[in-house]
């Protein structure tokens, strides 16, 4: 059985509940997805968008607690969420899953 979306540090119980109704079942899932990809796929499933509970899960995929999130990072994920909140807001279409997972393993996040 695959590690539930919970199993990510930072992410409790009603998150596992949250991101399967966006298709997200499990960790693993989330993880292939990468951050982004998969907080948009979140709010399209009708999560309504909240910026710590992004940077948590940001942290969390990097083994990182919450509150390590912190200053100039911190400005550069916001910028991040704002993105993928106009995006979902305007009824963008879904960034390519793969191309953003590979996006955000090499820091680079959301296309521009």
């Amino acid at each position: 059985m695959p590690d539930p979306v919970s199993s990510i540090r930072n992410l409790g119980p009603a998150s596992d509940a949250a991101y399967a109704r966006a298709g997200i079942t499990s960790a693993g899932m989330l993880r292939g997805m990468g951050a982004d990809a998969g907080y948009e796929a979140l709010l399209r499933s009708g999560a309504r968008p909240h910026f710590i509970a992004y940077y948590a899960m940001v942290m969390g995929l990097q083994g990182r607690p919450w509150n390590d999130c912190q200053g100039a990072e911190k400005t550069a994920l916001r910028a991040r969420f704002d993105a993928i909140k106009a995006r979902v807001a305007a009824g963008g279409e879904k960034p390519d899953a793969a191309i953003e997972a590979e996006l955000d393993r090499i820091g680079t996040g959301v296309r521009r």
